[in-house]
């Protein structure tokens, strides 16, 4: 065995946990490194590690053990679900209390909390950190986000800021989460803005080729723009590649793509949460169930040639077209704030329900670089916590909130639009009614409550008594004055 100890060892060596390790060699960290195939290992070791003495391959658990300095930090980096509980039972023998396992997976969160928890009451430490920026960010600097067991934070918050990202002036793009499941929990929320920013884009890539009937070469070109302005972003970036990307006989290779689209299960289980704490997060609802409805391809071909809807062209000069776009920017804006402010919304009822002190400036930090949700805008909700941390929701800061009115017209044209040529953008609509549900001094809850009332007595409240007192009315004169408990769930 070697004589040299490792400031931490990594245990799955695809490609995120190949780019962490180095990433962390890069950073002045000796490595140890295990995979459950030893193939791998040396394939790393001889390929992409070649030539480092300061990364040390294992072929058993225990080599891989004996290699890590006390107390031990041991990094995971497999697939979420059952195999982390397999690895984690594996190392507990072989730990001593004090050590430290990290989850760098896309852990549900409830899972986190429950290993927390677990290796709480076996004398072992545990972060759940979600981990965001890919295969590039892993390399060169990914957001990094850790929730767990505060005293384990120290142990392991140089090598992570190290790692990280960094913003402009040089702020890592990792700090302390919270308790329990937190990190994860803040991944989780930042994987479905991430599905419903995608999804936004999309429907704006969709208006501009099928309402404008605009060729992806023209298309890059006004990616190329956004990207320079209010909109930028990774996301825009990207966008502005694939656009521009040609196959080998010259074409655009994103048109010759199947139009449906997977899903790991991070917007799925944020719209499942957002559903159990009763926040309407419906930008990213609509953006789960869009990938849902791609996957449909065999049915909504044969529905095309059935049913029908308007023409999908649009019939203005070319300076509405240009006018149209100018819309969509603003439209597309409004639409992200939108998103984000429902995510910020969620991350503050977990928060409440779990007592986990989040400090959401600081998430907005860890956001500005190495993730996928990256974006120009994220200094702004950043300096809005920081001059309110009990601001209740994003759009009621000033800039937010001058944007969205600014934008307000734009978007309003764009989605009537969309409806008038029959183009579906369920995001971008989804945003404009919660914006208008939110700004709305009364909803027609009213009336939802009196039918509630008349056919289940579930009672009601009155505008001229006090909250918290309720009323049954007997609306048929044969119902009776006996009303059902009060309750939500």
């Amino acid at each position: 065995m070697s004589e040299k100890k490792a400031d931490i060892g990594l245990i799955g060596l695809a490609v995120m946990g190949q780019n962490l390790v180095l990433n962390m060699n890069d950073n002045g960290y000796t490595v140890a490194v295990f995979n459950r195939t030893y193939q791998k290992t040396q394939d790393f070791v001889e390929g992409p590690a070649k030539g480092r003495e300061t990364i040390l391959s294992a072929q058993t658990l225990e080599e891989f053990v004996g290699y890590l300095a006390a107390p031990r930090k041991v990094m995971l980096m497999v697939k979420a679900g059952d195999v982390v509980d397999l690895w984690i039972d594996k190392l507990i023998p072989l730990l001593e209390k004090g050590d430290l396992i990290i989850d760098g997976g896309n852990s549900h969160f409830p899972d986190t909390i429950r290993r927390h928890e677990k290796l709480k009451a076996a004398g072992l430490l545990y972060i759940g950190t979600g981990v965001s920026g890919g295969e590039e960010g892993a390399r060169h600097g990914p957001s990094i986000m850790p929730g767990g067991e505060p005293a384990a934070w120290p142990l392991v918050k140089p090598i992570l800021q190290d790692i990280s990202a960094k913003t402009d002036d040089g702020e890592p793009c990792c700090d302390w989460v919270g308790e329990g499941g937190a990190g994860h929990y803040v991944k989780m929320v930042h994987n479905g803005i991430e599905y419903g920013d995608m999804q936004l884009i999309t429907e704006a890539y969709q208006l501009m080729k099928q309402g404008l009937g605009m060729t992806p070469d023209e298309m890059h070109e006004v990616f190329t723009e956004w990207n320079t302005g209010v909109l930028d972003s990774y996301l825009i970036e990207i966008t502005r590649d694939i656009l521009g990307f040609k196959d080998e006989k010259g074409e655009a290779l994103v048109e010759k793509i199947l139009d449906t689209a997977g899903q790991k299960g991070t917007g799925k289980w944020t719209g499942v949460s957002a559903l159990e704490l009763g926040v309407p997060v419906t930008l990213i609802g609509e953006a789960v169930f869009s990938r849902c409805l791609s996957a449909l391809k065999e049915e909504r071909v044969a529905a095309s040639k059935v049913l029908s809807g308007p023409a999908t062209s649009f019939s203005g000069t070319e300076a509405q077209k240009k006018a149209f776009v100018e819309d969509l920017e603003q439209a597309l804006l409004a639409s992200k704030i939108v998103s984000y402010s429902q995510g910020y919304m969620l991350m503050r009822e977990a928060a409440k329900e779990n007592g986990w002190n989040l400090n959401y400036g600081g998430i907005a930090l860890m956001w500005r670089g190495g993730c996928i949700i990256r974006s120009v805008f994220l200094g702004e909700i950043k300096k809005a916590y920081d001059e309110n941390p009990e601001l209740h929701n994003l759009l009621l800061a000033d800039y937010f909130k001058n944007a969205v009115e600014q934008a307000q017209s734009s978007w309003r044209r764009v989605v009537a639009k969309a409806v008038e040529l029959g183009i579906p953008v369920p995001a971008m609509s989804a945003a404009l009614a919660f914006y208008d549900g939110y700004r709305s001094e009364r909803l027609p809850a009213n009336l939802l409550q009196a039918q509630r009332d008349y056919f289940g007595a579930h009672t009601y409240e009155r505008l001229d008594s006090k909250r918290g007192e309720f009323f049954h009315t007997n609306w048929t004169g044969t119902g009776g004055d006996v009303s059902a408990s009060t309750y939500s769930v």
